[in-house]
């Protein structure tokens, strides 16, 4: 029989190459996304796959004793709301779904007996950090709600793993990049502002000079992450997951060409994400395959599909981040 997965966030960006990828591994796989963020499209490709299913459904409506979870042998956990500005806007939105979105499926997995919870945490949780490359041991210091969100349902993660022995495993995703990656109305990350530009033919806007670095991390190198947790007897265990080798936003302007026009730096935003892998690689025998200039260029080949995206400019980047100055520039209050 056909080992089964549960991918919550199924048609997002990351839950949908997860998806592709447990396919390809022979997995039955079932869905749970409520469209929020998440694309029907991202799995089109899908549609008439035998070992597919998706339910359309938010997390927090989960229960134990569902069929959703019956036979199901590991929960991939992406579901949730992302990037900063709204979450500075809605706080109660983003612990209502990123925490009990993940409690909920903590209980309907426990129910269940699954062999494995593999949660998607984010590395945002280290704030400005001050270790680099980043351990896992490094302080925790979240500068916004998302990243408090994010880090609280890790908590809840390792608590149930703790309390009632339910196989967990959390991986702190880096800066994550790669095809169908979100677009969303909301001012978010730099990919997606920066193609929708390019795309446009309008100038990319580099927040302050472009020297900070960022530690890209190709989709597929990061599922394949994920997928190695779930088939290793660790458990309880929390692993970094980057490319650990940050790029210049310089760099990724290079490579994407075009004018570029300078906005002001923002507050709570480190210099440098960079992760330190040596945990992930020593326990699960990880290694990203995929070079920063071929993931820019694999990119670039589907453009298109940030047609219609929100395009961005110096003006609605100020007023879109207006209420993030002033909630996170200490020199505001």
């Amino acid at each position: 029989m056909n080992r089964v997965a549960l991918v919550t966030g199924g048609t997002g960006f990351i839950g949908s190459h997860m998806v592709d990828l447990l396919l390809g591994e022979g997995y039955e796989v079932r869905t749970l996304d409520n469209l929020s963020s998440g694309r029907l499209e991202n799995l089109a490709h899908q549609n008439a796959h035998p070992r597919l299913s998706l339910e359309i459904r938010d997390v927090r409506d989960v229960r134990p004793h569902e069929a959703l979870l019956k036979g199901v042998d590991d929960v991939f956990h992406f579901a949730g709301i992302g990037d900063i500005v709204p979450s500075i806007e809605r706080p109660v939105d983003y612990v209502s779904a990123n925490v009990m979105g993940t409690v909920a499926m903590l209980e309907a997995a426990r129910d269940a007996g699954v062999k494995k919870f593999v949660y998607a945490a984010s590395s945002s949780c280290y704030g400005l950090a001050t270790e680099l490359p980043t351990t896992e041991q490094a302080p925790i210091d979240p500068r916004y709600p998302y990243a408090l969100s994010k880090h609280l349902g890790e908590q809840a993660v390792l608590h149930w793993g703790e309390v009632y022995r339910l196989p967990v495993v959390s991986l702190r995703i880096f800066n994550a990049y790669g095809p169908r990656s979100r677009t969303a109305g909301a001012y978010g990350a730099v990919f997606g502002v920066f193609l929708a530009q390019k795309l446009a033919g309008k100038p990319l806007t580099v927040v302050g000079d472009g020297l900070q670095r960022r530690d890209f991390v190709f989709v597929t190198d990061l599922v394949r992450a994920f997928l190695l947790a779930a088939q290793s007897e660790r458990h309880g265990e929390i692993y970094n997951v980057g490319a650990g080798d940050p790029q210049p936003v310089n760099r990724l302007v290079e490579l994407l060409g075009g004018e570029v026009v300078r906005v002001p730096k923002r507050p709570g935003e480190p210099d440098c994400t960079w992760a330190d892998t040596s945990k992930i690689r020593r326990h699960l025998g990880w290694e990203p395959r995929v070079s920063f200039e071929e993931g820019v260029a694999m990119m670039l080949q589907e453009i298109d599909r940030w047609r219609g995206a929100p395009v961005w400019d110096p003006a609605s980047i100020q007023a879109a981040t207006k209420q993030w100055f002033e909630a996170l520039n200490p020199s505001a209050s």
